[in-house]
């Protein structure tokens, strides 16, 4: 089985109208392309480093409005949209970087919240102060693994820092995910050294094909994100990329049986044994 999947590339700005505005013709772009599955960016909803300027914009999931506009494009367009995370209030009113995946129908049929928070001072570079990230200090992380159920078979959800353990994405192809959604809002020193590194360590290890739309360029809230949204097959191949941080649309065509293929000739999944740590 073949699916067409359609990455969105964004540079968030620091309201909601803006962003649906900005994503909306990336949407129609990448299902005129064929997209039968669109993936956008972490944070494609608000970006604003600024919590006294953010945490008074955020609502329900149910309740935001660029989610609601997707759902609407899903509708419409009759595909399926991954939000790769909306900024959002949780039921108990604390703050959630939450995916959501929405079917033709415009229904959010699973969601999963950040289990990583991206704690960290990082150190000066080209003689400018290094950035500075607490994501816990704003967002509640989440406590569980979620996959997805599709017409093209499971996805196995997660968002950004995610990607830096490992585990996770072994439960996920474990449960039967065969494509891994990788939402991003990269950090660009980090993204330089690390991005499509830890991106096809993921695929390899897990036979999965790894889908990571990503934040790109300098944002309206003075935060700069790496770009470079990428596909990579199960054997650790670039399948496509877009090599610059401007928004856009890739386009990228995933033979589901090359997973199988993958997971056959290196059966890691199968093969690793628990053992007694030192």
């Amino acid at each position: 089985m073949t699916v067409r999947v359609g990455l969105i590339q964004t540079r968030t700005p620091a309201s909601h109208v803006a962003s649906l505005a900005q994503m909306e013709p990336l949407v129609r772009d990448a299902a005129g392309q064929g997209a039968q599955l669109i993936l956008t960016p972490e944070g494609c909803n608000i970006l604003q480093k600024d919590r006294v300027k953010l945490l008074p914009q955020l609502t329900p999931l149910k309740d935001d409005p660029v989610v609601q506009g997707l759902q609407a494009l899903a509708r419409e367009l009759n595909v399926w949209i991954d939000v790769g995370s909306a900024l959002v209030k949780r039921e108990d009113g604390k703050a959630a970087n939450r995916q959501a995946l929405i079917d033709p129908m415009g229904k959010i049929v699973a969601t999963y919240d950040k289990l990583h928070m991206f704690d960290v001072d990082l150190p000066p570079r080209d003689g400018k102060k290094g950035e500075t990230a607490r994501e816990s200090a704003v967002y509640e992380p989440g406590e569980r693994a979620v996959t997805a159920q599709t017409p093209f078979g499971k996805l196995g959800l997660s968002i950004c820092y995610d990607m830096r353990f490992p585990a996770l994405y072994r439960a996920l192809a474990l449960d039967g995910a065969k494509m891994m959604m990788v939402p991003a809002a990269f950090t660009r020193p980090t993204g330089e050294a690390h991005w499509e590194i830890l991106l096809r360590a993921r695929a390899i290890e897990t036979g999965s094909f790894v889908l990571a739309a990503a934040q790109g360029g300098f944002h309206e809230d003075g935060r700069g994100t790496w770009g470079r949204s990428i596909a990579i097959g199960p054997w650790g191949e670039v399948i496509g990329k877009l090599d610059h941080d401007e928004p856009g649309v890739l386009i990228a065509d995933l033979d589901l049986a090359a997973a199988d293929k993958a997971r056959a000739a290196i059966p890691a999944l199968k093969n690793a044994r628990a053992f007694v740590g030192p």
